[in-house]
């Protein structure tokens, strides 16, 4: 809006663009810094009301030092204001025509003259005051562990490379192939919930750690961010999963679809979408709740999938199945749908994680690449006692996989591969030493290095690829997809593991 634009003008304006029955919130200022103080008040003044209007001050008021364009700027870029206004007049002049629910001004003019008051009293509206809570002055530090990876901490060994015969710019070139691959993957969607809380202390009445929450974040996870991965580096994904009847699957439809992904979603009324809450303090996960039901799908339901997948293998180089095993992919099923696929020579690889829950990765037969912890590798043999080498041996034997990657959490991996008849192994450390999340590092490197071998790297390279996904992805908070640019990034740049040598 411009500055000279009529007060009634600008307020009308705004109103038109808020839904009638919302409640209205209104802070003003100069804002020539947008400080934590600034973040506090706008927390405390959005959770008055269901929208915030900030409005600021023209130039040439009291203590204003930046231009209006810079300061709309800034206060634009605050995901909790909806709406900032430049007044060209007074505020209280601008809340008489506005009329908001709530004006919010800071604690320390609370006994002083404050024009908006008589503004405020003539409609019935409420002038409060607060400065917000000191803990909510880090949201700003937050949100930047969910958007911004912490990349200082990913280091790549040197030695790998060498020993295998590539160089970075080989994956490069197979990331490159990523563009076009046809990838179908299929499993069980999850959406996932961020809570960061402020730890409060112990409580008083028993031993439990009290925490309040501060600020939501809403992810898509389960398969549907393998299927997201996969599309964000450049592969035509189709997706076909399972869904409920609620909001959890109607906010995963949209995100996936804003994103490209081709949806084939099967409704089962007897089941929620499951959805799972990890409540984060101080950098850390104290706790995840699990909203889910287990039993399988209907054979109705499994009949609708294996048709969906018929219809998509002919235009298919790639299946992945992200099994997280709670209901969707019942063996009948996985078993139908591999034996199309090998008929028709696509590529498969499976991941089937066993994190809460009981898993067989050795069910999924005949796959160009299985992923599984060393858990849930040993779960599929029922074997806690003989070492990784005959674990590896034994689960290749058992599940006809033709590489097999055992990934080991801060110990990094061991990749397996049986060629001839000759079995080789190999490990690579985890690139990335301070690791913000690692929820998601599992899919990313399950989706990066199976489209790697189907890219036609061998597996040597495709780990690697794989690893790098990985340290990109745990660098930073939540299952935010990854993409192509991000990772050629990682590829160029120089650093590398000190303690390796050539």
């Amino acid at each position: 809006m411009a500055q000279n634009t009529s007060v009634g003008s600008q307020a009308s304006d705004i109103l038109r663009l808020i839904a009638k029955g919302k409640r209205i919130s209104f802070v003003s200022g100069n804002f020539n810094v947008v400080h934590p103080g600034h973040l506090r008040l706008f927390k405390f003044a959005q959770e008055l009301g269901d929208v915030l209007v900030v409005g600021i001050n023209a130039d040439g008021a009291p203590g204003v030092t930046l231009p209006m364009e810079l300061r709309l700027e800034n206060v634009n870029s605050i995901s909790r204001v909806d709406h900032v206004v430049p007044l060209g007049t007074s505020p209280e002049v601008f809340i008489a025509a506005l009329k908001p629910d709530f004006v919010v001004k800071g604690k320390e003019f609370e006994l002083k003259d404050n024009p908006e008051k008589s503004a405020v009293e003539t409609y019935g509206g409420h002038l409060v005051f607060s400065s917000g809570e000191l803990r909510f002055s880090s949201l700003s530090l937050l949100e930047r562990d969910y958007s911004e990876p912490n990349l200082s901490a990913v280091r790549k060994p040197r030695d790998f490379p060498f020993r295998y015969s590539f160089e970075m710019q080989d994956l490069r070139s197979t990331l490159a192939k990523f563009a076009g691959l046809r990838v179908l993957v299929i499993g069980d969607l999850i959406v996932d919930d961020y809570i960061t809380c402020d730890a409060l202390g112990m409580s008083q009445e028993d031993p439990t750690i009290v925490v309040t929450p501060i600020e939501t974040k809403t992810f898509v996870g389960g398969a549907g961010v393998v299927a997201a991965h996969a599309r964000g580096m450049g592969a035509d994904v189709r997706y076909c999963s399972v869904v409920g009847d609620d909001d959890a699957a109607r906010y995963a439809i949209d995100q996936l679809s804003r994103q490209g992904v081709a949806l084939d979603q099967f409704v089962d009324v007897s089941r929620p979408t499951t959805r799972k809450q990890r409540f984060r303090a101080l950098n850390k996960t104290l706790l995840r709740v699990n909203h889910l039901r287990q039993h399988p799908v209907s054979h109705e339901i499994q009949e609708q999938m294996l048709t969906s997948v018929e219809a998509a293998l002919p235009h298919t180089d790639l299946i992945l199945f992200a099994c997280f095993n709670y209901g969707c992919l019942p063996q009948a099923l996985v078993e139908a749908i591999s034996e199309r696929a090998l008929a028709r020579s696509v590529m498969m690889a499976a991941d089937s994680q066993a994190s809460s829950q009981l898993a067989d990765i050795s069910r999924f037969r005949n796959m160009t690449l299985i992923t599984p912890t060393e858990r849930e590798a040993r779960l599929a043999l029922n074997d806690f006692e003989s070492g990784l080498a005959v674990i590896s041996e034994r689960l290749h034997s058992k599940a006809f996989a033709k590489n097999l990657v055992i990934t080991l959490g801060a110990e990094g991996m061991l990749i397996n591969v049986k060629n001839d008849g000759e079995f080789r192994t190999d490990r690579l450390p985890a690139f990335n030493v301070s690791p913000k999340d690692v929820a998601g590092a599992g899919d990313s490197f399950f989706t990066s290095a199976s489209m790697a071998l189907c890219a036609g790297a061998d597996i040597w390279q495709s780990s690697y690829l794989g690893a790098m996904a990985a340290a990109l992805q745990v660098s930073r908070v939540g299952n935010t997809p990854l993409n192509t640019s991000e990772l050629v990034a990682e590829i160029d740049d120089v650093r590398f593991d000190a303690s390796e040598h050539v």
